[in-house]
């Protein structure tokens, strides 16, 4: 006869299976394409509607958006990247790489609906996707540029063009693009901040690359802000061609933040404590260049 114990584990594996089953059966494809650059699909399971690029190495969810609620900003990284208004509290002008299913822009423009915001996008499909499936909507001051950024950029730079804050958000499926994270892409991106424009950008904290990518970006800014959290395996890097701002100003931006934040599920009063200028990684790593980013080192 089985023990009571036996009894119960066998019952909790059992409820674990057909939660899982149920998981399975409930998601559904809406939508399939392929792009000129990626397989594109839209999936919804547990009213939870997800961008998904489908690539080699397994599926990656790129956008996910509560059907009851859209404000709410379901990932992690997502509400991360705010923490780029504790250092600069008020962008006019703002760019972001890569739209996904628009959810960074969208919530700019609410928190901000007189700044100018322009989204970078190279997969025009990218940009049907977030309209019809998540509510992005262009306006008069968020407008979409089909194009590869490091080509924006460096015509934005030949026509004088600077912003607050620029958002590099840019990923194929697999990882950030090769080119979109060398020293010479960051000189060019320096020359678009204003004197208190701030870089925000989405990368990873247990990639193969992570020394090689912080390497590059201190020889291109000298110090930013890791920003980590120990629920993610994302990481955010802020950084400034000025003096970042010490601790207690960022809590005091924090708190003010905080109230207009947390409608989007962002518990902003949290993070400065998690904003380190430390150094965590090898600096002997060679930084990656436009002759110099191999690939290969993610697999």
């Amino acid at each position: 006869m089985s023990s009571p114990r036996h009894l119960r584990k066998l019952v909790t594996i059992l409820l674990c299976t057909v939660c899982c089953l149920h998981s399975t059966v409930a998601a559904k494809t809406i939508h399939k394409e392929k792009s000129l650059y990626r397989n594109i699909v839209v999936r919804e399971s547990n009213n939870r509607r997800c961008l998904v690029f489908s690539v080699r190495r397994g599926d990656k969810n790129q956008t996910c958006t509560d059907l009851r609620d859209p404000k709410l900003l379901v990932f992690a990284y997502v509400r991360m990247v705010f923490a780029g208004l504790l250092v600069n509290p008020n962008p006019r002008r703002i760019l972001v790489i890569g739209l996904g299913g628009g959810s960074i822009p969208t919530t700019l423009a609410e928190l901000f609906p007189d700044a100018n915001i322009d989204i970078v996008e190279i997969d025009r499909s990218v940009v049907r996707v977030a309209e019809k499936y998540f509510s992005f909507e262009e306006n008069d001051n968020m407008k979409v540029i089909v194009s590869d950024a490091r080509v924006y950029i460096r015509r934005a730079n030949e026509r004088g063009q600077h912003y607050d804050m620029i958002i590099l958000d840019a990923f194929t499926g697999d990882y950030i693009p090769e080119h979109l994270m060398t020293v010479e892409f960051f000189e060019e991106v320096k020359q678009l901040m204003t004197s208190d424009g701030a870089l925000i950008a989405n990368t990873f904290s247990n990639s193969r690359l992570y020394h090689h990518e912080s390497v590059t970006y201190q020889r291109a800014f000298k110090t930013f802000f890791n920003f980590k959290m120990s629920f993610t395996g994302n990481r955010v890097i802020i950084a400034t061609t000025q003096q970042l701002p010490d601790l207690k100003l960022l809590q005091a931006r924090a708190a003010q933040f905080a109230f207009r934040l947390g409608r989007y599920g962002i518990k902003f009063k949290t993070y400065p404590e998690h904003m380190s200028k430390g150094i965590d990684w090898d600096t002997s790593k060679r930084p990656l260049t436009d002759q110099f980013s191999p690939a290969n080192l993610l697999r």
